[in-house]
């Protein structure tokens, strides 16, 4: 019997799902509508590629989702759990306070509780002082008392020697039994501030995964997929089963864009190349690295930055469904207000009265669409030719702006267009040596989805004069490995993927940060 792996990918406009075999062969693809509460449209995409046929129901191994609940669930400030946030790190750090730069309305979201006790460590990995256990206890109590969902607790260097995180998760779970506690040394690399706003977040939206797990499964099963595992696409273009990321939901958050970029891999086999991914409401132009999205070193995520690796992406606001405008002395602008999944209605090749940047590509005749509801020829006789040759040079002008800023070199590159907006795009764009459009473009997301590996990635920060780098190359490279079995992937399937040692200048004793990769193959 064909095992399947079924991928959902979630989009501003459109949900993808793709079924595919063993090979990575596609059986299938079918798009719905996005829709707000986001299971609904997963849903409603699924049932629609059950009814294609192309494969049993029963032959279903896996389901692997990338999801935006919850992105918009911080993004909207709905369905939040209230925080307990201990920094250890006094009296060092207590001039900047936990949430200092957070949007109030989503500081307040959260609950605002927050405490600094004494403790920490420096970088070699030895206490600044000891852990003020007395300090967690009375602060566990305290969000008892307030009723709070989670925990979150970040300690100075914690990366480096994560001792007084542990102990104080002990503390707090004697005193609040049964809620979830987050330590930051497992959610964000070097820098204090960005790790801990990276920990809240996660402790926040702990609740909101769960939920949506528990949804999903309901979902799945009532159209008889029961028992089959869920896996959830991460930031960096992997995957990682529920279990996991009911624990980490915050490596969930931007990983619609990194599907993307890895199915633009997946379908070309082109391990490095730039990544025009082209929806109904923004184009992400990304970078493909080892056939993997490049990570950005920061990553703001509803107003607050943080450190958790995700895809270094330039979002520009044209795509299929950005509106465009005329302005003074005939100036035209395309997007960043876009009619999205109304596409259909609005636009004018549909009969609407919305220009939009989908109207300008059928009327310059560089893009078809198979649906007898449009009349491509509509654009074109409703709008001045000069507004449409206006409006495409600036949508295509944007498109290379947003290619020129992810380049590290003035050298023309291969361009990848994927996305279900990708078929505006000419096959000429400057600053590529070639634009290629693959087969199956417009399901790069949920193909991403569908065929990711497990991974995951460990930072830690060693003194050389401490430790040698074989040893600490080593201890990074086996938290690595275990991160990865506990995200779901067949031990002996698992290798390393990449090694990275970034000199630490600012710090004394020959200070290295160490980062590994490791990847495996799914355990079904």
């Amino acid at each position: 019997m064909t095992r399947v792996r079924v991928g959902i990918d979630v989009g501003s406009t459109h949900t993808d799902s793709v079924a595919v075999d063993e090979r990575g062969n596609v059986l299938a693809a079918v798009k719905a509508r996005t829709t707000p509460d986001v299971t609904t449209g997963i849903i409603e995409s699924l049932k629609k590629l059950l009814g294609t046929k192309a494969f049993a129901v029963d032959e279903v191994a896996a389901v692997m989702f990338g999801t935006t609940h919850v992105l918009n669930a911080i993004i909207q400030r709905r369905g939040l759990g209230k925080v307990g946030v201990i920094r250890i790190g006094a009296p060092a750090t207590t001039a900047i306070d936990p949430m200092l730069d957070w949007p109030a309305d989503l500081r307040d979201a959260v609950g605002n509780l927050k405490v600094i006790v004494r403790g920490g460590h420096e970088y070699t990995g030895e206490e600044i002082a000891p852990l003020d256990e007395d300090g967690v206890k009375r602060a566990a109590r305290a969000f008892a008392k307030a009723g709070v969902d989670a925990v979150a607790i970040t300690g100075v260097f914690s990366i480096v020697n994560p001792d007084h995180e542990l102990r104080a998760r002990e503390v707090v779970a004697e005193e609040i039994p049964n809620v979830p506690i987050v330590l930051s040394h497992e959610i964000g690399s070097m820098g204090l501030l960005e790790r801990e706003n990276a920990s809240i977040l996660n402790a926040a939206t702990i609740g909101v995964m769960k939920r949506t797990i528990e949804s999903l499964r309901r979902s799945l099963a009532s159209l008889g997929i029961e028992g089959v595992p869920m896996y959830f696409a991460q930031n960096d273009g992997t995957t990682a089963k529920s279990e996991f990321i009911e624990k980490y939901p915050v490596f969930t958050v931007v990983a619609p864009i990194s599907n993307s970029i890895r199915g633009a891999y997946v379908l070309t086999g082109i391990p490095d190349a730039i990544v025009v991914d082209t929806g109904g409401t923004t184009s992400n132009v990304g970078v493909l690295t080892k056939g993997y999205p490049r990570e950005a070193l920061e990553v703001e995520i509803g107003g607050v930055r943080t450190n958790i690796r995700s895809p270094d992406v330039v979002a520009v606001g044209v795509a299929g469904g950005s509106i465009v405008s005329v302005g003074p002395n005939d100036s035209v602008k395309v997007g960043p207000v876009s009619v999205g999944y109304e596409l259909i209605e609005k636009g004018i090749a549909w009969g609407g009265d919305v220009l939009t940047a989908t109207d300008v590509a059928l009327a310059k005749g560089v893009m078809k669409i198979d649906d007898p509801r449009c009349d491509p020829e509509r654009p074109a006789k409703l709008v001045p030719k000069e507004v449409i040759d206006a409006a495409y040079d600036y949508m295509v002008r944007t498109i290379e702006e947003a290619i020129d800023k992810v380049k590290t070199s003035a050298e023309p590159a291969t361009v990848i267009l994927v996305g279900g907006g990708s078929l505006m795009w000419p096959r000429k764009l400057k600053g590529a040596k070639e634009v290629i459009r693959p087969e199956h473009a417009q399901s790069a997301n949920a193909l991403g989805a569908a065929t990711a590996l497990v991974g995951s990635v460990v930072e830690k920060a060693f003194s050389y004069d401490h430790v040698t780098r074989e040893e600490a190359i080593r201890i990074t490279s086996d938290e690595a490995k275990q991160k990865v079995i506990e995200a779901g992937a067949d031990p002996a399937s698992i290798e390393v993927a990449e090694v990275e040692e970034i000199a630490l200048p600012y710090l004394p004793g020959n200070a290295v940060k160490v980062r590994v990769k490791a990847i495996g193959k799914l355990k079904l």
